[in-house]
């Protein structure tokens, strides 16, 4: 990622994707500190939190408890101060109206979370080179 110096928020209810996708950012060398929330709740007070570093992108898994990721797209594009983080939706769900809704709330991606793990880094690789090429604002 670009912006090395600001952190990377995981949102990931599942312990061994976590660790998977965790395991996967530091395989194709990316230095950026990994953020680590288990909902959405979690996530937003993360964010909300004027102490934490505003991350450079989010990795948001849809399926999770408490709030899920739309939920949490939802109430990040609504807030003013942090609508611009992009956003990329990593997960199992392959329902369309999840994509659809993903979009129309302004996610930046929609990445199917493979089962295979060299499957998942060369995902990761993807979202990794898009957003070094990418200019950022």
């Amino acid at each position: 990622m670009r912006i090395t110096n600001k952190p990377i928020l995981l949102v990931e209810d599942d312990q061994v994707d976590m660790m998977r996708v965790t395991r996967a950012l530091k395989e194709i060398h990316v230095t950026n500190q990994i953020v680590h929330r288990e909902n959405g709740e979690e996530a937003l007070n993360y964010l909300r939190d004027e102490n934490s570093d505003k991350p450079c992108l989010i990795l948001l898994d849809l399926n999770m408890p408490i709030m899920n990721g739309i939920e949490f797209l939802r109430a990040v594009k609504k807030d003013e101060r942090r609508r611009g983080i992009p956003v990329v939706m990593l997960t199992a769900s392959d329902d369309q109206q999840d994509k659809l809704n993903s979009f129309d709330l302004g996610v930046a991606g929609y990445v199917a979370k493979p089962v295979n793990y060299r499957q998942l880094v060369e995902v990761i690789r993807s979202i990794d080179t898009y957003w070094t090429i990418s200019a950022m604002p």
